[in-house]
């Protein structure tokens, strides 16, 4: 039995997106020859709300390790936030005092609280130790650049040049890519000579049927809506970044063009869109473009994050769902594995060379509608309105999801998939 250090800072009972991969490779590691260790940050200084039931998805035995960071209360009295500039000292100290046990083969970041990464090429020049990184978004990337500061990140000016010199220390020297998305390995490979495509493998999150048994064993409620038989609820639960705005638009330009040609049909549809930003002092992103379009009173948003597993009441209570995408073609959404077993109705608008669409429409768990680079707001909105008028005429109705086509994106599947890239990069470091 081969063991993994796994560095996840953001770890149950927190609550965050980047969590997932980890937790739902766990009880299936050791199925094929490995120990995993994960190390988190201690939650009580993670600024993100938690979840105490996502600690009942991960095994008993499970090897969770707590490492300190330096407290947000005083840390942001200097303007310092990030919780990986925070926790880089305790990783540091205490991964190096593991690693010289000199039992461990790999270390694994599966995290987008990438500096941490940096602490790989010095574990490896110390011990030999090879490590792997998990890409689950851009590290560093120029998509913001040039952008209405608006639609920039916070502190996107500091975080730019921190990434950017921060990225190579990581890469110059990793062993092996683990990427939700080909167009992540395609950029690293075109930046650095040492990054290979045979170093680098594509494998999206599983999906885990446990979540959906969590949930409703825990009697889990969402406080948004009732199910009645005189309103179509249609809800997106996740953030809402500026890169989506195009899908935004799109989707309240169709909602009002429904209104206008059906509305018997449209006007009993009602948008929820849940946790739409993660920011300190959250505001509504969606509701004024709704408002914008006059469609404000068909939109609901909540901006502030709720518990993983009320999302998944969400959509399990839902008439049918939405997922937008961005404007990027590299983004894959890992939030479309739940959508699907949620076993509801899903509609879609990604850019024509996501990863989502084909998982969709191989699976037929739901209906994609596509735009590439010419793609005008209003010719978009009108496919939008020609894909969604039949799903609510439909309504309500199972979709007719493919499950064995679907076996391949579970996390079991997905956990097998790792483990190989674990095996060949300890191989070649023989």
């Amino acid at each position: 039995m081969r063991t993994v250090l796994v560095v996840s800072p953001r770890f149950p009972p927190t609550n965050a997106p980047d969590l997932h991969r980890v937790r739902h490779s766990l009880p299936h590691f050791e199925d094929y020859g490995w120990e995993a260790e994960t190390w988190r940050v201690d939650p009580s200084v993670v600024e993100r709300e938690r979840d105490p039931l996502l600690a009942k998805t991960l095994p008993d035995d499970a090897d969770v390790r707590t490492v300190g960071a330096l407290d947000p209360k005083w840390t942001r009295l200097v303007g310092l936030g990030s919780l990986p500039l925070r926790s880089l000292p305790f990783y540091f100290w205490h991964g190096t005092r593991r690693l010289a046990q000199g039992d461990v083969d790999l270390v694994y970041f599966s995290t987008t609280a990438f500096p941490v990464m940096i602490l790989g090429r010095y574990w490896k020049r110390r011990f030999g130790v090879p490590y792997v990184i998990d890409m689950q978004d851009p590290w560093h990337t120029d998509y913001y650049v040039g952008k209405p500061r608006e639609e920039q990140p916070p502190k996107f000016w500091f975080s730019y040049r921190l990434n950017k010199y921060l990225e190579p220390v990581a890469m110059w020297e990793v062993d092996g890519i683990i990427s939700v998305s080909q167009g992540y390995c395609h950029t690293l490979q075109d930046r650095y000579d040492n990054v290979t495509p045979e170093m680098c493998e594509v494998i999206p999150f599983g999906a885990a049927e446990v979540d959906f048994k969590v949930m409703e064993d825990s009697n889990t409620a969402q406080p948004f809506f009732e199910a009645d038989d005189k309103t179509t609820n249609v809800v997106y639960a996740g953030v809402v970044p500026g890169a989506m705005k195009t899908t935004i638009h799109s989707i309240c330009q169709a909602l009002k063009i429904g209104l206008y040609k059906r509305p018997s049909l449209y006007k009993q549809v009602c948008l929820y869109f849940i946790g739409t930003s993660y920011a300190q002092y959250p505001e509504e992103q969606v509701k004024p473009i709704a408002t914008e379009y006059g469609v404000g009173e068909h939109v609901t948003e909540h901006p502030s994050r709720v518990s993983y597993f009320q999302s998944l009441r969400l959509l399990r209570d839902a008439d049918h769902l939405v997922v937008p995408g961005t404007d990027d073609p590299d983004y894959t959404a890992s939030k479309l594995y739940p959508y699907i077993l949620s076993r509801r109705p899903v509609l879609a608008v990604f850019n024509e060379n996501s990863s989502v669409v084909d998982i969709l429409r191989e699976t037929q768990a739901g209906t994609a509608v596509t735009f590439g680079g010419a793609t005008t707001s209003g010719n978009l909105a009108q496919r939008v309105v020609e894909a969604w008028t039949p799903m609510l005429e439909r309504l309500p109705y199972t979709p007719d999801t493919d499950w064995d086509v679907f076996q391949p994106y579970t996390a079991e599947a997905m956990t097998r998939r790792q483990v190989e890239v674990f095996d060949r990069v300890v191989s070649m470091a023989s």
